[in-house]
């Protein structure tokens, strides 16, 4: 299992290293907010501990990227005690929040519990059957069920709502839904994405000009909220 270690102090991460390498993780160290945005995409590592106050971009921004394009577990590290900065750090897609100074063993046991869901989610058999919000979809019949009414969808909305109700409360980014529904090799616009969005919330929304299910996370992408 790979980390990455996203801090510019040199003792905290030399340090944090140690403490990983010691439980046995494959633990990498990117010093600033781009080196770590492009360490993320090329190294895919399977968690990130993301400091928020870095050189170059902050801790929100490398998550609001990251989330872009990866659903890797994110726990954010932070000397501030803010509500608003743990507000902030979740909106924008962060797992989990610790501040400092935290107890090592606690900090351990953070990592192996994402790590141990994320494995879980990715070895999990697809389901054919998930709802989320008052939504019902029925995968082997194609068939979606929205307040007990039925909806009609196309296959590219069909697929944006099975990921969608596949990862309830997850921010997936833009450059993540692209790949999954129109595939790596799609050059198109990302506004696309955006049509088949406004589309969807037609169809499974009260109220679209004022969602309540589908959100937009401003930046990033989308969630699907309860």
């Amino acid at each position: 299992m790979k980390v990455l270690i996203v801090e510019d102090e040199e003792t905290m991460a030399r340090s944090l290293r140690l403490l990983l390498k010691k439980e046995g993780y494959d633990a990498a160290v990117a010093r600033d907010g781009p080196a770590a945005v492009e360490a993320a995409r090329r190294e895919a590592p399977d968690l990130i501990l993301l400091d928020v106050m870095l050189p170059g971009l902050d801790g929100i921004e490398v998550c609001r990227q990251v989330r872009a394009f990866s659903l890797v577990p994110i726990i954010m590290l932070t000397a501030r005690t803010a509500e608003v900065d743990k507000v902030v750090g979740l909106e924008v897609g962060a797992d989990d929040y610790v501040t400092k100074p935290f107890s090592p063993r606690e900090l351990v046991a953070r990592v192996k519990a994402h790590l141990r869901r994320a494995q879980m989610a990715a070895q999990s058999e697809p389901q054919t059957r998930v709802a989320a919000g008052g939504i019902v979809m029925d995968v082997a019949r194609r068939q979606v069920l929205v307040r007990g009414r039925e909806v009609a969808l196309s296959p590219k909305e069909f697929e944006l709502l099975r990921l969608f109700i596949t990862y309830p409360g997850r921010v997936l980014g833009r450059n993540f839904l692209l790949d999954r529904v129109w595939g790596a090799d799609f050059f198109g616009d990302v506004r696309t994405l955006d049509v088949h969005v406004r589309w969807l919330r037609e169809k499974i929304e009260r109220d679209p000009g004022r969602p309540e299910h589908l959100l937009t996370v401003h930046g990033v992408g989308y969630r699907l909220a309860g």
